[in-house]
């Protein structure tokens, strides 16, 4: 039998002066292994990995032998997500980098500091998990993301500032709370999401 988990690839906490029904934002995941970002890009919502806590992760489940070697930062995780007719819920699909596949999804705000994501295998099987928000919410503009792919300073994403140790030994920085460290930026202009997107 076959159990949708998400962990290891989703995100979020943080201040609740979001409206509560926006999805957008960037979210630590259950296990706090990764943040997403959310946005609305061309009427979607779509999430890509912002934040990783162990640097330099590859794609390597991926049954699409071309995206193995892609790194899991910038990553997009909420594939397309429409927003359901008369509720705040969004519809789509979800990457689980853990088994390389896609599954049905919905995602829900919950209050303004949480993100309710569900998914499921052929209509069972279902799973899902809380994550936690640790910013945003992130404005649209025209063109579906922030001015040259930095956030503007609600939505850049807060961190601790604080070196893993992975990142220590290998001489590699984490990201900090300043705007310019951020190494994703506007997620709608990300070339996986570009390209479905716009």
């Amino acid at each position: 039998m076959r159990k949708v988990i998400f962990t290891g690839i989703f995100l979020a906490t943080g201040p609740a002066s979001a409206l509560a029904a926006d999805p957008t934002g960037d979210w630590k995941v259950a296990d706090g292994v990764a943040n997403i970002r959310v946005a609305e890009c061309n009427g979607s919502m779509w999430g890509a990995v912002a934040w990783e806590k162990t640097p330099g992760g590859h794609d390597t489940n991926n049954p699409d032998v071309s995206k193995k070697s892609r790194p899991t930062l910038g990553m997009p995780i909420l594939i397309d997500m429409k927003k359901k007719a008369g509720v705040d819920q969004w519809e789509g699909q979800v990457y689980n980098a853990k088994d390389g596949q896609f599954y049905s999804s919905t995602i829900k705000p919950v209050g303004s500091d949480q993100l309710e994501i569900q998914g499921c295998v052929l209509g069972f099987l279902c799973g899902g998990e809380t994550w936690t928000r640790v910013a945003g919410p992130i404005p649209s503009s025209p063109a579906n993301g922030m001015a040259k792919g930095t956030p503007k300073s609600p939505a850049a994403p807060k961190t601790t500032g604080s070196v893993s140790p992975a990142a220590k030994t290998s001489g590699q920085k984490q990201a900090t709370a300043a705007p310019s460290a951020d190494p994703v930026g506007d997620i709608c202009l990300l070339p996986d999401i570009a390209r479905f997107a716009h």
